[in-house]
């Protein structure tokens, strides 16, 4: 993951944008989520951040979220994952286990954002639609549960 050289005065200013602070338990939970290289779960982000309140994190992911600093990752499993915003973090995909959710970041190759670009292309020209970006998830077995 290649992150934001400035991240935390990125983070700062898109706060301020919502006239929030960029607090210590915000700062913090920012920190886990470029540490982790990868989505992580709410219990996931508890270990990394002892002392945080289960209650405190779900509010400063949902404020980081609405600043555009965080976004909830779709995958299979019980739990939400959160990962940083790609402006923060570096354009990504993701390889999504069906069996236990767990959710691995892969960083695109040229070869493989161009085929992503014509084929959303192609499929936006036939709905009438202006492709602005891409989302991709691959779904099978991470490699504990194969």
């Amino acid at each position: 993951m290649t992150v934001h050289p400035d991240m935390h005065g990125e983070v700062a200013g898109r706060l301020a944008a919502l006239e929030q602070r960029y607090t210590t338990t915000r700062r913090a939970v920012v920190e886990t989520l470029s540490r982790a290289g990868r989505p992580v779960t709410i219990p996931e982000i508890l270990s990394s951040t002892p002392l945080l309140p289960q209650s405190s994190a779900y509010r400063t992911l949902a404020v980081l979220i609405e600043a555009g600093v965080a976004r909830r990752v779709t995958g299979d499993g019980d739990h939400g994952r959160f990962e940083l915003a790609e402006e923060l973090s570096g354009h990504h995909h993701h390889l999504v286990c069906e069996v236990c959710g767990t959710v691995d970041d892969v960083p695109p190759s040229t070869r493989l954002e161009r085929a992503l670009d014509e084929a959303a292309r192609a499929a936006a020209e036939d709905q009438g639609y202006t492709v602005t970006g891409h989302r991709f998830d691959l779904v099978g077995r991470c490699p504990t549960c194969r």
